[in-house]
């Protein structure tokens, strides 16, 4: 099987390699007019777990999915498919890396 830029061994990397936390930001926040820590109020969690999801310093958990399906009208499995197809994506990126 050939190895695209964009694919490797069925993993699509284009897309997935943009982080939740990018997608938070653009899709979610800037158009709803909310800022991370009105996110982070309304969620009921510290504003700086919103800050390092948007900066991709952090995943996003079960509980995270679940606060941010509940404030943004989504589903938990929304996010959680969000940050497995992103993991996925960096971990075939890396094995493609290594020597």
């Amino acid at each position: 099987m050939l190895k695209s830029s964009t694919t490797t061994k069925s993993v699509p990397l284009g897309p997935a390699l943009v982080t939740p936390g990018e997608i938070l930001a653009e899709e979610f926040l800037r158009p709803l007019g909310l800022t991370q820590s009105q996110l982070a109020l309304k969620m009921g969690i510290d504003r700086m777990r919103i800050n390092e999801i948007v900066r991709g310093t952090r995943a996003i958990t079960a509980d995270t999915a679940l606060r941010l399906a509940e404030v943004l009208n989504t589903t938990p499995h929304f996010w959680l498919g969000l940050q497995t197809d992103h993991d996925l994506a960096k971990a075939a990126r890396s094995k493609n890396d290594a020597p």
